[in-house]
């Protein structure tokens, strides 16, 4: 059975973007030969890639035409994508399609396929599936760097949520790639 695991980059104060939407500078502080390594193994490990309309939006300006980008962006363009939406009614990005009830269909697909379902960013989209006992695991890059100011990526949450660490790997570049798994409630 496949996974659905979130990743995201995140500064050392919580943030997974700056003060505007797509604020990603800090991304390059991270970038580099362990991460780009990482990268390639969401395509090989990949069932789907999974986003909220938000982050959809970006994704899809973004890799049908990046520059330099090589074998991931071979993989963000040919992966299925599911885009979880209330009110985008058609999904143009090649092998996309929008979704309203992405937490059961996130379940259906989790048992077709050995292939994980990642969660790229969309934060509000984490926020909605965690009570909801749908994410295995949540994959962060700690970029070391205070941002002061930004979007977090963790919402306030109605009820605590424990997890247990799975992994912890810093890189040379002084990030660490985090992964933990929710705990049963």
């Amino acid at each position: 059975m496949g996974k659905v695991v979130v990743w995201n980059l995140v500064t050392l104060d919580g943030c997974f973007e700056g003060t505007k939407k797509w604020d990603l500078d800090f991304h390059n502080r991270a970038w580099g030969p362990e991460l780009e390594a990482i990268s390639l193994e969401f395509g090989d490990k990949a069932q789907a890639l999974v986003f909220g309309r938000v982050t959809y939006e970006g994704m899809a300006a973004y890799w049908p035409t990046a520059e330099g980008e090589g074998r991931v962006k071979t993989y963000m363009n040919a992966l299925p994508k599911i885009v979880a939406s209330r009110t985008m009614e058609k999904a143009d990005w090649n092998n996309s399609r929008v979704v309203r009830d992405v937490a059961a269909e996130l379940r259906r697909l989790k048992g077709e396929s050995e292939k994980n379902l990642y969660i790229f960013g969309s934060a509000d989209l984490v926020a909605s599936l965690l009570p909801e006992n749908v994410i295995d695991e949540i994959m962060l890059c700690l970029v070391p760097v205070q941002l002061g100011e930004g979007t977090p990526f963790f919402k306030k949450a109605a009820a605590a949520k424990p997890f247990s660490l799975l992994e912890a790997r810093p890189l040379s570049n002084g990030s660490v790639i985090l992964r933990y798994a929710p705990e049963a409630a």
